[in-house]
């Protein structure tokens, strides 16, 4: 299993900046809302932005090539506001032809530089459950707009 805990120092995240927020650190506040998507539907559609969001801003759980991908993929279908089933596909096709997607150096050794976000995890967390799906359409499109800069 892939290693993706987060490293918190003076309580933030050395990679996205979000802070320690009620005892939890950035990997498990991301915890809460993969456990609401099992409450509601609607918000297990957003699953996959839920995912990317979080993912783009935490670079190190994967190999340049795999990052390189999840960015692009999010990218391609933000911008022609693909359908999950499509975005889907074209992932198990793009997947094919990359070659390890996610980093194998022990988590502990990856190399981390950290990025100022406009919004991550613990901006979904504080919102809570039940402003999660309004927030994580928010998240989205901020890190649309922050991958443009």
């Amino acid at each position: 299993m892939v290693d993706n805990n987060t490293v918190m120092k003076s309580g933030r995240c050395i990679e996205c900046g979000a802070r320690e927020t009620h005892g939890y650190s950035c990997y498990e506040l991301f915890g809460f809302p993969l456990v609401w998507e099992h409450n509601d539907p609607k918000l297990y559609e957003l699953h996959f932005w839920l995912v990317s969001c979080y993912m783009i801003q935490h670079p190190s759980n994967y190999t340049e090539e795999g990052y390189k991908h999840l960015v692009n993929l999010f990218i391609d279908a933000y911008d022609n506001n693909w359908d999950i089933a499509y975005i889907l596909k074209k992932n198990r096709e793009i997947v094919k032809s990359v070659g390890k997607i996610t980093n194998p150096i022990p988590n502990e050794e990856r190399k981390r530089e950290l990025r100022l976000w406009s919004m991550t995890i613990e901006d979904i967390y504080l919102g809570g459950e039940q402003n999660a799906i309004e927030n994580i359409n928010k998240w989205k499109e901020q890190i649309r707009n922050d991958l443009r800069l």
